[in-house]
């Protein structure tokens, strides 16, 4: 025991997630389906690389010392969510708000999907690597999660895998992935960005009666 590091106030702080502080840091536009219609979410980075296309996500981090798993959390908004994809390794997600549609499958098809779970506050599913999944929230508000992955090491190939048809859609609305799985932003990422997370911050007053910035668990 003696052998291990000794920590000071200053650096067990640098160890703390404030949700206060969090909240600010959304990242609209994490992953290239984003963008699309049907796909909003704001998504947030508290450990590790989390599952990204987004190299912005680096900066946003709440702990930035290393650990061995990956930590995000987000929310959607009533039909929005991931499009159908795939990862190389397990995610779990623990449901803090609203009640979510999980859908899975085998095929990169998503019209080919196994089965699918309805999940609400405190509720979890565990998905293992190389299964399909789509998620989406199915109540009337916001659905907030709480995401925990396997180690992995961001940029070094396709993640997450996304079908044909999503990969061309993102593509047309000016969003690729490179081989490496990094976002290329498009030459009016900025604006996108900004717009995007207005909206958004927009619609989470909208339904649920109070701004972002006031919002409390």
């Amino acid at each position: 025991m003696n052998n291990h590091p000794k920590y000071t106030a200053e650096t067990m702080a640098k160890r703390v997630m404030r949700f206060d502080e969090l909240k600010h840091k959304g990242i609209p536009l994490m992953f290239i389906d984003s963008i699309l219609p049907g796909h909003w979410r704001m998504n947030y980075a508290v450990i590790g690389d989390t599952a990204s296309e987004n190299a912005d996500f680096e900066g946003q981090r709440a702990i930035t010392d290393p650990h061995k798993f990956q930590i995000g959390m987000g929310w959607a908004p009533p039909g929005c969510g991931p499009a159908w994809h795939t990862h190389d390794y397990v995610e779990l997600f623990f449901i803090l708000e609203g009640r979510w549609r999980y859908v899975w499958g085998y095929d990169e098809n998503p019209e080919k999907p196994e089965g699918e779970f309805l999940l609400d506050k405190w509720d979890a599913i565990s998905l293992p690597p190389g299964v399909w999944r789509r998620f989406e929230v199915v109540s009337d508000s916001i659905g907030w999660f709480f995401a925990v992955l396997e180690p992995h090491e961001v940029f070094e190939g396709k993640d997450p895998y996304w079908p044909p048809k999503v990969i061309r859609q993102a593509e047309e609305a000016g969003f690729v992935a490179d081989e490496q799985g990094k976002m290329v932003k498009p030459a009016n990422y900025d604006q996108l960005n900004n717009d995007h997370y207005e909206h958004l911050v927009k619609m989470y007053r909208d339904l649920t009666g109070t701004s972002i910035e006031d919002f409390r668990p």
